[in-house]
């Protein structure tokens, strides 16, 4: 049993994420709140003052103003695998751990890739469109086997090994460029240069992170340097390729298709209206961020975030939050859970312990994991001392934030 009772901890699971989560939070005996949409700063800022715990996906920007009036927030819940929706360091500087799912989806992102360039070699979305406008053109001219080409694959994690896998099954080549070294599966090889990894493909598929070095890591400098007529996937983050580039490439026929599932800008619901330079340019697939969206991913993503979280309000677990020290001491019969996160400067845990000691308790166990900025603190006592070292502990100037879990 935690001090705090359950029913009085607040979640707010955001962007419709899988009733799987919900389900998981209700039976825990949490107070959950479910709704459709993202929302926008404003409207978030106001929401999240009464919120112990925030659940969200891609859409929603957790950013620094939202933060400064979460002061009840002990934790976010990212249920997709990116985190860069997230103030991450501001969130670390008030004590709000943060989770994601960084593995869940990458089997359907994965089979997604395969199944555009396979669509896209046999230009499959052009032929379905015109069959539905009634127009009957059988041809063959420009349609290939994905069998014997080369698939070069930026960025060789979860998702870049299981789609090299994938398409080393369907008969293709897998050449793949990661900025660390990476032991290649099957019989993929590895690329000293990224633009090694260009030159030499017949399709290139981006499975990287956002961040200032992805930013724009394919402009027409880059596409300059592909094979005349291959191809770009991206089902990675909007901001990777240069949108304007890639339509232009598209135009001169320099690069015969593309499958993009992610943008620079996304619309926030799908009530709102979509526009890019890529509408209606020829062997051209749009989806709208689907990659990880199916029922077997999202029930698994539901189920993986949500676990974090409630392990981390149950017990203090830490473990693989994004932000944190990974932390996790198993729970101790006839025990007291105190747990604290400080900013990281020498002597706090000497004046912790000094706290519990004056106060009569004895300590059983204690872990401390530190970043750069904090420092997290599991510790067991023998004896209930909970508001009052509560109480101490939040009077230091090193103090961030104190739970008293049980």
């Amino acid at each position: 049993m935690t001090s705090y009772p359950k029913e009085k901890i607040n979640v707010l699971l955001l962007e419709n994420i899988h009733e799987n989560a919900l389900n998981l939070f209700k039976n825990d005996g949490f107070n959950v709140t479910l709704l459709k949409d993202a929302l926008l700063e404003d409207e978030l800022s106001e929401k999240i003052k009464d919120v112990h715990i925030l659940g969200i996906r891609s859409k929603t920007n957790v950013t620094k103003k939202v933060l400064e009036n979460a002061n009840k927030l002990f934790s976010i819940g990212c249920f997709c695998i990116g985190t860069n929706q997230v103030d991450l360091a501001e969130s670390e500087k008030k004590g709000v751990s943060v989770f994601n799912a960084p593995y869940s989806n990458t089997r359907s992102v994965a089979e997604l890739v395969i199944a555009e360039i396979i669509m896209l070699a046999r230009k499959a979305g052009d032929q379905s469109r015109d069959a539905h406008l009634g127009k009957w053109n059988k041809i063959a001219t420009g349609c290939f086997e994905v069998r014997g080409k080369t698939l070069g694959i930026i960025g060789y994690g979860h998702i870049g090994t299981q789609v090299s896998v994938l398409a080393e099954s369907m008969g293709m080549s897998v050449i793949y460029f990661d900025i660390q070294t990476k032991l290649p599966l099957g019989n993929a090889k590895t690329c000293d240069t990224y633009e090694e990894a260009l030159k030499n493909s017949d399709f290139i598929t981006f499975h990287v992170p956002e961040s200032e070095d992805t930013v724009n890591l394919l402009t027409k400098k880059e596409i300059s340097k592909m094979k005349k007529g291959s191809y770009i996937l991206n089902l990675s983050r909007g901001k990777v390729v240069s949108i304007p580039d890639l339509a232009d490439a598209l135009k001169t026929g320099h690069i015969a298709g593309a499958g993009i599932d992610v943008f620079p800008e996304e619309p926030k619901s799908n009530k709102d209206p979509f526009v890019s330079e890529l509408q209606n340019l020829p062997n051209v697939i749009l989806t709208p961020h689907v990659g990880g969206s199916t029922e077997e991913a999202q029930k698994n993503i539901g189920s993986e975030v949500a676990n974090k979280l409630i392990r981390y309000i149950n017990n203090g677990s830490t473990s693989f939050s994004v932000n944190f020290p990974n932390l996790e001491l198993p729970l101790l019969k006839e025990n007291y859970r105190i747990l604290s996160v400080h900013k990281n400067q020498p002597g706090f845990l000497r004046d912790i312990n000094k706290i519990v000691s004056d106060l009569g308790a004895n300590i059983n166990s204690q872990f401390l994991g530190t970043t750069s900025e904090i420092g997290y603190l599991i510790m067991d006592v023998n004896k209930n001392i909970g508001d009052k070292v509560r109480e101490e502990i939040s009077k230091h100037s090193f103090s961030i934030k104190t739970r008293i879990l049980y």
